[in-house]
């Protein structure tokens, strides 16, 4: 998936570029399908991108194969005036863009998978540096929740987040890592059947990252997040799994000259597979019967999902 993630970095990497130059480009391989919807705030503005890629057992064509949600998760992917360039925190933008491009590309060639796959992501050339411990991060002018409004959409069964995550001191190899599966305030146990396709995508032992209970409530609520790749979990009842791009060093949100695509091509192919096994009922995020005692047991954790008591 090289050639895709060259491509989308190239586009991407441009002070005038936007969703509807993203969607020209589509619609050039054939797909005119990928919607725009410009969203602006005081801040700033932004363009949210979505399209919905449709499987042969797909539910938008009346089948029963389940829909994967494919979210590029990020604060801009550039930090224009101050940086010049695409900075780090594009990861997640450029990885989801590939995974789409990727699969409309796939089905040029007669390759359809089984279920559908909802990719979403946005574009923002001028986002903000906010302060964040031990590194720098991006901020989209966008809120978080307005974020999840447009990214998580009600017909993805299951998400995987894709999001640059190497401002920090907790994961430290080079490549990308997965999270345990959160649902609905709880934290499960890491999937066996993505760990698997992980290390055949990697050909290396899978990396999964260390999450609190923090890291899955609202972003907005002050208190300290890893980064906001798990905040699609505070908007939906689906499973969800962060993949977290990462670094062997704390790298900048804001940083230019970060971009690794090899790292990228790591976890927008690993999404791809995911997407393929999914589809066919083959890749579990989360054990249902053994999460429905938890929930009988110790009772519901949605309430970590919203901003809680006030202080």
């Amino acid at each position: 998936m090289l050639k895709q993630v060259l491509e989308i970095a190239e586009l991407l990497d441009s002070a005038r570029v936007s969703g509807a130059l993203v969607a020209d480009l589509f619609a050039l391989r054939g797909w005119p399908e990928l919607q725009v919807e410009p969203v602006s705030n005081e801040p700033g503005s932004t363009d949210f991108v979505k399209t919905l890629l449709p499987g042969l057992r797909g539910r938008s064509r009346g089948g029963d194969a389940p829909t994967l949600g494919v979210i590029g998760y990020l604060g801009g992917i550039g930090a224009r005036p101050e940086r010049v360039g695409l900075v780090s925190d594009a990861d997640g933008a450029i990885a989801a863009l590939a995974v789409a491009l990727k699969l409309v590309e796939m089905r040029n060639q007669g390759d359809v998978l089984a279920g559908d796959v909802i990719v979403t992501t946005h574009v923002c050339p001028r986002a903000l540096i906010i302060p964040h411990d031990p590194v720098p991060f991006m901020a989209s002018p966008i809120d978080v929740a307005t974020m999840n409004r447009y990214s998580v959409d009600p017909r993805m069964e299951a998400i995987l987040s894709l999001d640059t995550t190497r401002g920090n001191r907790i994961i430290n190899q080079r490549g990308f890592a997965i999270s345990p599966t959160v649902k609905e305030g709880y934290i499960l146990r890491v999937s066996e059947d993505l760990l698997g396709i992980m290390q055949v995508v990697t050909g290396r032992p899978p990396a999964v990252f260390a999450i609190t209970t923090q890291d899955i409530t609202p972003y907005s609520n002050d208190l300290y997040h890893l980064n906001t790749i798990l905040q699609p979990a505070t908007a939906t009842t689906a499973p969800v799994v962060g993949v977290a791009i990462t670094a062997e060093v704390a790298v900048p949100g804001a940083a230019s000259g970060a971009t690794q695509e090899i790292d990228i091509e790591l976890a927008a192919r690993f999404a791809v597979e995911v997407a393929k096994a999914f589809g066919q009922g083959r890749c579990a995020f989360y054990d249902a019967a053994e999460y429905e005692r938890l929930v009988r047991r110790y009772g519901s954790l949605a309430h970590l999902q919203t901003l809680g008591r006030s202080e």
